[in-house]
């Protein structure tokens, strides 16, 4: 492998319009990154353009092909298994579809690497509302979600369901993976509220979310559903569990 201590994660299904356009945006950067994409057997060919650029970029950009889809969390946790194995020192989450730019992986990447932070969000919230081209309904679900979670969970972040992450190793490290409950997207907010609750230092970074221009949304009504009804448990059941602390 190429020297770096930097791996972007990128699940995919049925990505073929945004796939390509997206790994030439992170390699573009100054900042030198790996990607792994995580594909689950997407019908569209997604993985096959994946695999052709690895002949242009060998050694910097791998895939993990999985038989079907199988959840948004189990996807990221063999993500980080895999890059905890391959001793990169800050792994990311990013969408394939471009809501997430890339040119913010940087300051992502400065939140931790520099400024201390153990875990550094791309958030839509912090500085009011900076989300592009998405209908007010779902953005004010979304925004109040997000509120939610924060008052039941007690978690100083203003965008716990954000989906643009970078986490240092050491907090992939103390979190059991294999005990993380969520599989669809309230898995964002079980990971955010864990490492809060084992004392990591979480930090948002302004980003705007800009909502995708090709392929079709994962995202329903009962993903909300999901996060609105876990937490209350997931917070209830946090009040009698033991959670390793930041060494």
């Amino acid at each position: 492998m190429l020297a770096t201590d930097s791996l972007v994660i990128i699940p995919t299904y049925n990505e073929k319009e945004n796939i390509e356009k997206i790994i030439r945006a992170v390699f573009s950067l100054e900042k030198f990154f790996h990607i792994l994409v995580i594909d689950d057997n997407s019908p569209d060919g997604t993985a096959t353009i994946v695999k052709n650029m690895q002949q242009e970029f060998p050694e910097r950009l791998y895939l993990l092909e999985r038989p079907g889809k199988a959840g948004l969390g189990t996807a990221y946790i063999a993500g980080f298994k895999w890059a905890l194995q391959h001793d990169y020192q800050f792994i990311f989450e990013m969408d394939a579809d471009f809501s997430h730019y890339p040119k913010d992986l940087p300051e992502l990447y400065k939140a931790c690497a520099e400024d201390g932070a153990d875990l550094s969000i791309g958030s839509r919230y912090v500085c009011g509302v900076n989300v592009v081209n998405w209908p007010m309904g779902r953005v004010l679900m979304s925004w109040c979600a997000s509120k939610y979670v924060r008052l039941i969970t007690g978690v100083p972040v203003h965008d716990t369901t954000a989906g643009f992450v970078c986490y240092r190793r050491e907090v992939l490290e103390a979190i059991n993976l294999d005990n993380i409950r969520f599989k669809g997207y309230a898995f964002q907010i079980e990971m955010k509220f864990t490492a809060y609750k084992c004392g990591f230092k979480i930090t948002e970074v302004p980003v705007i979310f800009i909502n995708r221009k090709h392929g079709t949304s994962k995202m329903d009504s009962s993903i909300f559903g999901e996060a609105m009804f876990g937490v209350i448990m997931m917070k209830l059941k946090s009040l009698f569990h033991k959670y390793p602390q930041k060494k």
